[in-house]
Formats: structure tokens, C-alpha cells, sequence
């Protein structure tokens, strides 16, 4: 008979928020403004506010405005690189074009907008929360959805502490802790494990398109002075893709020497010999990008998955006790590349209705108020304008996708209607990878150490940690399919999508066999949303564990 495991620990608030991310921290500090008697909680799983915490990022700062009005008259915050620039490009394999800025649509210009690292803005919206009375537990991932007789959200439950690899209880092992709430919010970011299931279990994707993903990689470099160019931000699209490959790519100048070099490929790709990792590196080295980076020094590196669905794919936000919230819901709008400010918007929203409904003496329902208004609010105007720039592109491919996106950006930001009404997304990412047998390997130089580097490298500049004696917290629900399909169909496209080498397939014994390299996991997602089978399901490891970004 199993050990009877001890009875949680529990404790009662107001209201429990999922993820110290801008969601979650903007919805604690609306609470908390519109009724500081309340008592609010927030769960975040990294080892410190800010560490998981991956953008960019170029914000635009109208979020930040509605919920802390007046924050460029106080000292500290972290908005110091105002935008001076904008520039986009197109590749090709050794030059590029500079695409004038008027033929943009004018919901690309970044007037206004503020270079930062999005994981300072969090540990400074963190430092107004606690001031306010929020209570904020970081180290602690919240690991299960807790739900009364009647199938509503309760509350959560954090993850056991000291498990060992073969799941029993260890010698230092500790019961998670109940957190229960009248109402619950997740603000996970992008594929949330409790999101995920809480869309499963309510349906909260029916009469919806399927979400769609990028993943991002990025590395944070310090250059020389004669190559920085405080607030100039550079997108460019092209080269080292093809054209029926989607994706793009950025260089933001910040302050102190800093640039930021990012990567963004979309994960509908087909073919399985492709490595976002790589083609990051290749992107680099093209004449247009690599003298940014002579003389310079790579001082961090990260990856992360990017919801790319938008306003057709965003799910039903409210259940029965709680609602979604940020990137859990999907709110990025995908040419503009930010969905900062509308995690702002929606942690605002869903907090003025939380405060509402709890002064009613309503508790555990579905405040329906916050599925009813996003979509006419500043949210839902913002992605309804950019609804079929994705689906363009993915239908059309690169140089025909973005001209056909741009007149369409054009035609709803001039005329509020679009030619092409509301396209759909169709296959998932999962779907849209095809046979190995149907492509060519793709061989990608070596790195030099110097401007491109390998993957472990890389995760070194991540710091990220895991305890390797726990459960492996990438859960393979079948290891027979993952030979007979991930294998032999598709090569092993999980040691090509992982950015952290988490994945290889090794022969043992005259046969291949899966190897799982949990402690490189920087927590991106991209297999739970990549493998061709939906076979690899990604949950929290112990809390605290994962990279701890510094100025990411």
C-alpha cells in the first residue's frame, strides 16, 4: 500500500494569483487599490520575482499609465531607454533592404514606447505591490487546481518539496501548501500548465481557432560603445529563413552598453531538421547584424514560447472561480511583438471585476463581467486590428504574409475593416511538422565561441538549476510512440526545437533510446507545444528551480 501522504497546509485569502509576471502583479495592485482590506496572494515559481521573466522587450507603456498614473515623476523605475528609432529590414543571404518607416503601418511606430528589461519592470511592479499589502511567494509553483463539490475553482495547491526521483517522499520532504481564494487568476504566461488544464477541463477553447506559438530566443550582449545606439530598435525579417518558413528578428539598443539580440520563429515550421537555436546563430553572423557584436561580450541567454493565436484564438477567460489572464490567455499582438501592456490591461480588468463581484458577496461563481468587456476594451481593439496578420502570413509565406499584413493593418487602423474579414488559423503547431522522410537535413556550421555558441553554453548564461534526484517534470506519456513516430517518422525533431539541450536520442544496446536532460530546462514550453503527438507534457518542477535571468 502507498504511504498515506500528511494533510496540507492551508491558507485563506480574497483572492490567489498564479504567476508574478505583469498580469499578476497589475491585477494585485488593482486589487488592492480599489480595496486595501482585501487579502491577496501571489504564487510565482521562480527563485525571485523577475527570474523566469523573458520579453524583449520594447514596451509600450500605455498598461503602465492606467494602472500607476504619474510613474515617470518617481525615481527608480525602470523605464530608462526611451525609443529614438525605428528601422526594419528585409535579409537576404548577404545584404539587406531598409524598408522606409511611411509605408509601416502606423501601429508599428514605436513613438513613445520604452526599451527595457521586462523582468526589472516586474520586480518593480513586485516592490508596489508589497508596499500596497500584497503578499508575494516566490519559489513556490503552484502545481494543481483545487475545486469544491460543485467543479469550481477553490484555490491551488503548490508542489511537494524533497520528492524523489522515483516519487516517493524523500527525508526532507514537505507537503505543498493549499492556498485557497474566493477567486483564483492565472497569469501563468505562455502555456501555463494550470491554463492549460483549466481550458481543457471548462472548454474554454470551444468556437475558437487554435492557439498558435513562436518561440524566442535571446541573448543580452554588452558591445562597445562606438557600436551602442541608445533607443534604436531594428526588426528585420528574411535571411537565414525561407520564405515559407515565418519569423523574424531584433537588435534593441538599452542603456550601459547593452543591446539585446532576439530571434522569434514561428512553430507552425515543417520540417523537422529545423532548429530555431541554430538559425538564431546563423542570423548573427549576417553582415547587417555582426558588427554590432565586435568587441563585444555575451552576458545572457534565454528562450521562451510566444502566444501568436491573437484575437481569433484567445479563449473564454472567465471559469467557475477564477479567470486567465496576460499571455495564459494568449493577448500578444504579433507584428507589434508586445503583449505587456494588455497582461497590464487584463490584470486590471479582471481585478475592477473580482472587486466588484466580492462587494456583491459573490465568491467561486464565473464572473462572466470580464469575458463580456475585453473584447470592446483597449485589449481587444488592439488585437482585433492585427487578427489576420498571422494567418496571412502562414497561408502566403514571408514577403507576400507581411505585404498582405501591412495593407490589412492599413485598411483597419484607416477604415476599421478588413478585405479579408476574419481568417482562421487552421493546424495546430503540432500538426504543421511533417515527415522527415519529405525534407533534407539542414547543416549548420559550427559555432566559434565567440560571436555563435553551442546550446550548453548557452543554458550556462541562463543559471538555470534543477535538483536532478526529483521526478523529471517532462512527462513522456508514451516512450513506445515516442520511438515509433518522434523517431523514426520525424528524426528526433526534439533535439532540434529544445534551445537547451534538453532532448537527444543515443544509441544503447544496438537501439535509440530517449534521453531526457530535465536540469538544462530554461521552461520555454516549446515540447509541450511542438512534439508532433502531444506526447511530452511539461508541469512544474520543484519551485525555485529553472533559470534566474538577470536583465532579461
Amino acid at each position: 500500500m502507498a504511504e498515506e501522504l500528511p494533510e496540507r497546509e492551508s491558507m485563506e485569502f480574497d483572492v490567489v494569483i498564479v504567476g508574478a509576471g505583469p498580469s499578476g502583479l497589475a491585477a494585485a495592485i488593482r486589487l488592492k487599490q480599489l480595496n486595501e482590506d482585501l487579502s491577496v496572494v501571489v504564487l510565482e515559481k521562480g527563485a525571485e520575482v523577475g527570474a523566469h521573466i523573458l520579453s524583449g522587450a520594447v514596451v509600450d507603456p500605455s498598461g503602465i499609465d492606467a494602472l500607476l498614473p504619474g510613474w515617470r515623476e518617481e525615481e527608480g523605475h525602470p523605464f530608462k531607454t526611451k525609443v529614438e528609432r525605428d528601422r526594419f529590414l528585409l535579409l537576404g543571404a548577404s545584404g539587406s533592404i531598409t524598408l522606409p518607416n511611411f509605408v509601416m503601418p502606423p501601429l508599428m511606430n514605436n513613438h513613445g514606447n520604452y526599451v527595457v528589461s521586462l523582468g526589472n519592470v516586474c520586480r518593480w511592479l513586485a516592490e508596489k505591490a508589497e508596499a500596497l499589502g500584497v503578499e508575494i511567494y516566490p519559489g513556490f509553483a503552484a502545481a494543481e487546481m483545487l475545486y469544491d463539490d460543485a467543479g469550481a475553482v477553490i484555490g491551488v495547491a503548490t508542489g511537494d518539496m524533497g520528492v524523489e526521483r522515483d516519487g516517493t517522499p524523500g527525508p526532507n520532504y514537505t507537503r505543498g501548501m493549499a492556498l485557497l481564494g474566493k477567486y483564483v487568476l492565472i497569469g501563468e504566461g505562455v502555456r501555463g500548465s494550470l491554463a492549460k488544464q483549466l481550458i481543457a477541463k471548462f472548454g474554454l477553447d470551444e468556437g475558437r481557432e487554435p492557439q498558435k506559438f513562436g518561440i524566442g530566443l535571446k541573448e543580452l550582449w554588452e558591445v562597445s560603445p562606438e557600436q551602442h545606439k541608445p533607443g534604436l530598435v531594428q526588426h528585420s525579417f528574411g535571411w537565414p529563413l525561407d520564405g515559407k518558413t515565418g519569423g523574424g528578428s531584433f537588435l534593441y539598443h538599452l542603456e550601459d552598453n547593452q543591446v539585446a539580440v532576439g530571434f522569434v520563429l514561428h512553430l507552425n515550421y515543417r520540417n523537422p531538421y529545423l532548429s530555431p537555436f541554430e538559425e538564431f546563430q546563423r542570423f548573427k553572423t549576417h553582415p547587417a547584424i555582426a558588427p554590432t557584436f565586435e568587441g563585444a561580450k555575451r552576458v545572457s541567454y534565454g528562450a521562451r514560447a510566444i502566444s501568436e493565436g491573437g484575437y481569433q484564438s484567445v479563449p473564454k477567460l472567465c471559469f467557475p472561480g477564477g479567470a486567465l489572464l496576460g499571455c495564459s490567455a494568449g493577448l500578444v499582438n504579433v507584428p507589434r511583438i508586445k503583449g505587456s501592456h494588455n497582461a497590464v490591461f487584463s490584470g486590471m480588468l479582471a481585478a475592477e471585476k473580482v472587486v466588484d463581484a466580492l462587494a456583491a458577496g459573490r465568491a467561486h461563481d464565473e464572473i462572466a463581467e470580464i469575458e463580456a468587456e475585453w473584447r470592446d476594451g483597449a485589449i481587444g481593439r488592439d488585437l482585433k486590428k492585427v487578427r489576420n496578420v498571422k494567418p496571412l502570413w502562414s497561408k502566403l509565406g514571408t514577403l507576400a504574409g507581411i505585404a498582405f499584413g501591412g495593407l490589412d493593418m492599413w485598411t483597419n487602423t484607416l477604415f476599421g475593416f478588413s478585405f479579408f474579414g476574419t481568417l482562421k488559423h487552421g493546424k495546430t503547431d503540432a500538426a504543421s511538422l511533417e515527415p522527415a522522410a519529405d525534407h533534407n537535413p539542414i547543416d549548420y556550421p559550427k559555432p566559434d565561441g565567440v560571436l555563435t555558441f553551442d546550446r550548453l553554453s548557452s543554458v550556462f548564461l541562463s543559471n538555470t538549476n534543477h535538483e536532478e534526484d526529483q521526478p523529471v517534470h517532462l512527462k513522456v506519456k508514451d516512450m513506445a510512440l515516442q520511438k515509433s513516430s518522434e523517431y523514426e517518422i520525424y528524426a528526433g525533431p526534439s533535439g532540434r526545437y529544445c534551445p537547451a539541450g534538453v532532448y537527444e536520442w543515443v544509441e544503447e544496446d544496438g537501439t535509440e533510446k530517449f534521453v531526457i536532460n530535465a536540469q538544462n530546462c530554461v521552461h520555454c514550453k516549446t515540447c509541450d507545444i511542438k512534439d508532433p503527438n502531444q506526447n511530452i507534457n511539461w508541469v512544474p518542477p520543484q519551485g525555485g528551480e529553472g533559470p534566474v535571468y538577470p536583465n532579461m
